[in-house]
């Protein structure tokens, strides 16, 4: 009955600890940045889209958990001015892309992280666009209150098929790439 007791408390005491080391960072929403380019045939677009809310979880100085909302209806283009900026920011927050009106956010839930070297990890995600959930996975880099990464979404995975090659023939010179990138800075 003694072993059972001393057994008792020394797990009581281990799930204590670890629950301890774990810490939840909110992310400075104002001060964290995305950054999109979208290419063409023709040329690219580029532009950012604000974060609503998000925080990164770590266990000590490790990486451990992240989950993310991002605030669709901020979607800009930055290489355009005037009403043809006007119009692009229209279309990607229309129903041909983004569809901003039924879906004003989007999400991202880290789901594994590997560590892959000093500050570097590999997380696998799932990130919902459009109502629809897809894994995506990339590198990040985590250094003090900072983190970085780059990665590419498959825009057509989440129902954005418009002016896709590989939906659509002859587009010719109007064909947009599936993928479009991301480069995120989070400051927390």
């Amino acid at each position: 009955m003694k072993n059972l007791k001393t057994i008792a408390i020394a797990l009581f005491v281990a799930a204590a600890s670890i629950s301890v080391n774990a810490q939840t960072k909110k992310i400075d929403v104002k001060a964290s940045t995305i950054k999109w380019v979208g290419k063409k045939v023709t040329g690219e677009h580029s532009g950012t889209v604000n974060f609503k809310e998000g925080s990164v979880v770590f266990k000590g100085k490790k990486l451990t958990g992240g989950s993310f909302t991002v605030d669709m209806t901020s979607l800009t283009s930055t290489d355009l001015t005037g009403e043809y900026q006007g119009k692009l920011n229209g279309h990607l927050k229309a129903d041909d892309f983004f569809g901003t009106d039924k879906f004003p956010t989007s999400k991202l839930v880290f789901k594994t992280i590997g560590a892959k070297s000093a500050d570097v990890y590999t997380v696998t995600a799932d990130l919902t666009i459009k109502g629809i959930t897809k894994p995506v996975t990339f590198d990040i880099t985590v250094k003090g209150n900072t983190a970085t990464t780059a990665f590419k979404v498959d825009r057509t995975k989440y129902d954005i098929k418009y002016g896709s090659g590989s939906f659509f023939d002859g587009l010719g010179d109007k064909t947009i790439n599936d993928e479009f990138e991301l480069a995120v800075a989070l400051k927390f």
